[in-house]
């Protein structure tokens, strides 16, 4: 590590080194798509460190575990073997940290459980059937209690303001969700912000003692956050407001997610003096690719203007197909893949022997329009993988998942629940209520006993937890469950569900490093907080299928965006009206700009969708590209046999 903070800063560009200068006071880096954005924050914090700032005062916080993990692995391979480096996490894995460690000034068990939305699902409904409520459905009442707490609202404030009949019966439903909550030492996804801000709002001594501890603060992806994200770190950089934030409004698309625009539109307001750094030299597409984006997203009016630009070749052009429906559509994108992994993805013109299928990426608005895309891609033998099935959500991984919290917190009812029913124990409906009471003293003898065998289950399994490294607490978790027994002797699913559960224990090894039971938390924690982005292998080589949301951050060579259709990208609402046109936009700005070599439109003129089949419109954002960009094209095979990919 150069010790005159120059060369860690030699293969940045003028305005990449400008940023990573910039070490005191506000700064906000608008880092346009493809600009090297982790280069320049890595570099930064790189540029902190031999400034004199200590490794453990610098915190960086991003929104998934993929982008912390990249983040991570590119400042350690900058700083000397042996040194230790910042703080590197997502907001709500920072959130799970700060709540651990505070737990006592924040009313919570330190060892308290984290429920996905399958948990609160199933407990809002119950509230919602006790009170025999039929006109609010359970996820419509979740929507409203997350959108809430994002916005850094609790329980009671939203019934103080409950404007009508609909609103207090949520108002209600969240009272006793809440409750629920409490009685199993439980936080939700949103609470890991919400409770994490309550805390700081409330207790001068830890939001000092964590201001001390963070002088410098780094915020990846501002754009997308919240209210909640918002005020957490406004609180965490007072006073010095030595706070970086890097975002990029044109790919704000999480809005329905309530990401606030305005949290970066506004930060030179809120933060005087900020340095503003714009970063628009591109480094991952072709020329005729940033002409294509950049022609879409001039025309929002919401954005800090900027213009990509790039020294890479000009590329191939955008290749344009308009299918009868989906099936030709789904057929031409199966027959160019197959094309492009057998021939090469060429750029500038040039040619290449071969291509990677992980290097292809098919892209879609809806969930829905998987089906006739991954039935062609069945036909024609391409190995693809559906992002968006996550290995966590498998329901032998949550089950095994659930005696291993149940065991650490024996308050948790719906993992003990859970886990009591697989395998089966002979522990009836009545038998498991009366043992979720503590009232196993009114079973009779044969049902206690039972109920006691599954305790003794557990305490045997905590003993693991809490003496063995993370791995091997696992892999005795599924002896002692009889778990892998259970799936040994079932034939027909058995193999497969047994090979899930000992993917478990493998990933569990990468948390041995740490102390019992510190590992068996940390693997808790990465469990609970997974998203899509983070079940994509590197080492798998097949073509991802996903939705353009899903996408975001991620790049490829060869990238096909289909049903690009009015109504459908552009969204249309049910009532025939468009979706906040500006998002829409963005939307597809971000998945044009995955694309480093090639990009494939497609439209259908017909779509079969909710049952019936619809005419359609090629989508507005077409006309918005300069047709000299694009070429239209022609399947390999333009005769096909409908049924054979049915």
């Amino acid at each position: 590590m150069a010790s005159n903070g120059v060369s860690s800063l030699d293969d940045l560009n003028e305005r990449q080194r400008e940023a990573a200068l910039h070490t005191d006071g506000p700064l906000l880096i608008v880092a346009g798509a493809g600009a090297g954005k982790t280069k320049t924050i890595t570099h930064r914090i790189i540029h902190l460190i031999e400034s004199g700032v200590p490794a453990h005062r610098i915190l960086a916080v991003t929104f998934t575990n993929k982008a912390a993990g990249e983040m991570r692995e590119r400042v350690r391979a900058l700083i000397p073997a042996g040194k230790n480096i910042p703080l590197l996490t997502t907001f709500h894995s920072l959130g799970v940290r700060i709540l651990r460690e505070f737990h006592l000034e924040a009313g919570i068990p330190r060892g308290f459980s984290i429920w996905d939305r399958d948990d609160s699902m199933r407990t809002l409904r119950r509230s919602l059937e006790a009170d025999k409520v039929e006109s609010i459905p359970p996820r419509a009442a979740l929507a409203v209690i997350s959108r809430e707490k994002g916005k850094g609202l609790s329980a009671g404030e939203f019934e103080v303001g409950a404007r009508n009949f609909r609103e207090r019966i949520i108002a209600k439903a969240w009272r006793n969700y809440e409750k629920a909550l409490h009685d199993e030492g439980a936080l939700d996804f949103d609470d890991l912000l919400l409770r994490t801000l309550t805390l700081l709002r409330a207790h001068a001594g830890v939001r000092d003692l964590l201001q001390n501890r963070w002088t410098h603060i780094t915020i990846d992806e501002y754009q997308d956050t919240n209210a909640a994200q918002y005020e957490i770190a406004r609180l965490l950089a007072a006073p010095e407001n030595n706070l970086c934030v890097v975002g990029d409004l044109d790919q704000a698309i999480y809005t329905w997610r309530q990401a606030r625009l305005e949290n970066l539109l506004e930060f030179e307001e809120v933060f005087p003096n900020t340095k503003v750094v714009t970063l628009e030299q591109n480094y991952r597409s072709t020329r005729t690719i940033l002409a294509a984006a950049n022609s879409i997203i001039e025309k929002n009016l919401r954005r800090k203007p900027k213009v990509l630009f790039t020294e890479n070749p000009t590329g191939e052009p955008l290749s344009l197909y308009g299918a009868q429906n989906e099936i030709d559509e789904a057929w031409f994108v199966a027959t160019k893949c197959q094309e492009l992994i057998e021939k090469g993805m060429s750029a500038g013109g040039g040619s290449a022997s071969g291509g990677k299928a992980s290097e292809v990426a098919v892209l879609y608005r809806e969930n829905f329009q998987s089906r006739a895309l991954e039935e062609a891609f069945l036909h024609f033998n391409l190995p693809y993988r559906v992002i968006g099935t996550r290995f966590f959500e498998r329901k032998e991984v949550k089950d095994l998942l659930s005696y291993l919290r149940a065991a650490w917190n024996p308050k948790s009812r719906i993992d003990l629940a859970r886990a009591a029913s697989t395998p089966s124990r002979g522990i009836g409906k009545v038998t498991l209520e009366k043992m979720l009471m503590n009232a196993d003293h009114v079973l009779a003898r044969a049902a206690r006993a039972k109920v006691q065998g599954f305790r003794d289950t557990l305490t045997h399994i905590r003993k693991a937890l809490e003496t063995l490294p993370a791995s091997d607490a696992v892999r005795y978790a599924l002896e002692a469950s009889g778990m892998e027994k259970m799936y040994k002797n079932d034939k027909e699913e058995g193999h497969e569900r047994l090979e899930n559960i000992r993917e478990l224990v493998n990933f569990a090894t990468r948390f041995d490093y740490a102390a019992p039971p510190e590992g068996i938390e940390q693997l808790l924690e990465e469990a609970a907080l997974q998203s899509d982005q983070d079940e994509l292998r590197e080492e798998m080589e097949a073509i991802s299928l996903m939705t353009v949301h899903a996408s975001k951050g991620l790049e490829f060579d060869a990238v096909f965006i289909t049903g690009l259709e009015q109504g459908l990208f552009p969204s249309m609402h049910e009532s025939d009206e468009m979706r906040d046109p500006e998002e829409e936009r963005r939307l597809f700005y971000v998945a044009l700009t995955r694309a480093r070599k090639r990009l494939f439109l497609s439209y259908a003129s017909e779509r079969m969708k909710y049952g019936s089949r619809e005419h359609t419109l090629p989508s507005e954002f077409l006309d918005d590209i300069d047709q000299r960009l694009m070429e239209y094209a022609q399947p390999e095979k333009k005769e096909y046999e409908e049924e054979t990919i049915r």
